[in-house]
């Protein structure tokens, strides 16, 4: 009985010392909260003047808290750019580009760093020089051939460029993953008779999907936010996406303050609300790659 007293005193105690600072802990967790309230701040400005009246914004700046809430802003840039339609597009063309450029990239990587196709190091590094081309290189040659094609101004060929780019960038990342993958696994899986798709299937997306997530993600966030190619191919107003859709509101009106303020809102909680939704499989993620 005394014994067992003593067991459970000493792990009270173990539990309380795990949980005490240290005063760098402290000092550490206080600038990481002054931190997160610097990088918070614009977004808590934007969302503030986002529901105040033009009339309010000028009389007290944009750093004031609004006297009386308001819609006006959000309701105007709602109908005036009919966001339902934007947001459905940009909704379409990335989750679809984030989907198709994984699968993309994974097919890619596993052939390069797992399969050992011949020539593979120049192949990299050819995606690798790809990956440093600048956009605006990209745009003529672009430009003839979905035209000769018949897909300019189509969400179609948006969905195939950024496909193309984000997967280059997801193959030059995970090949270099899969080439560093446990030797010992893949020979345990052949000499129990799996084919190559099982290898990809049963043993290697397992392992790899927190990295697999993460690219996800980013395609996502990444699609979701372009603009010069959408902008140079999608010209109907059917087919914009968000980004083009508060641009053209900018370019054809004399927008308010708060209106901006209501439109750059609308067009970043999408992404916020995606982040969120994934925020474990990203932390996930960056951890196994840490850990590996």
């Amino acid at each position: 009985m005394t014994q067992s007293m003593t067991a459970a005193a000493a792990k009270r105690a173990s539990h309380k010392t795990q949980h005490v600072r240290s005063a760098g802990d402290w000092v550490t967790l206080v600038l990481l909260v002054v931190a997160a309230l610097v990088v918070l701040f614009p977004l808590l400005v934007l969302t503030v003047n986002a529901f105040k009246t033009q009339a309010d914004y000028n009389a007290t700046g944009p750093l004031s808290l609004p006297k009386s809430f308001t819609m006006e802003g959000i309701v105007s840039f709602w109908t005036t750019t009919k966001f339902p339609l934007k947001f459905m597009n940009s909704l379409i063309i990335s989750l679809v580009v984030a989907v198709a450029a994984v699968v993309l990239s994974v097919l890619n990587s596993f052939a390069l760093g797992i399969g050992k196709v011949k020539g593979n190091t120049w192949i990299v590094l050819a995606i690798m020089l790809a990956n440093m081309m600048p956009q605006e290189a990209l745009l003529y040659p672009l430009y003839t051939m979905f035209k000769a094609a018949g897909l300019y101004n189509t969400k179609l060929a948006i969905i195939i460029i950024f496909t193309i780019i984000q997967s280059a960038y997801g193959t030059y990342l995970l090949s270099s993953v899969y080439g560093t993958f446990p030797q010992a696994i893949l020979e345990a899986a052949a000499i129990d008779g799996a084919s190559r798709w099982q290898v990809l299937r049963k043993v290697v997306l397992p392992i790899s999907w927190p990295t697999i997530s993460v690219l996800f993600v980013f395609f996502f966030v990444w699609t979701w936010n372009e603009y010069m190619i959408p902008m140079a191919f999608l010209m109907g107003d059917d087919v914009q996406t968000i980004p083009l859709a508060l641009a053209t509101l900018q370019g054809q009106h004399t927008m308010e303050a708060t209106t901006l303020a209501s439109a750059s809102l609308l067009s970043i909680v999408p992404t916020i609300i995606f982040f969120i939704i994934f925020q474990r499989k990203l932390s996930q993620g960056i951890t196994a790659g840490a850990v590996k």
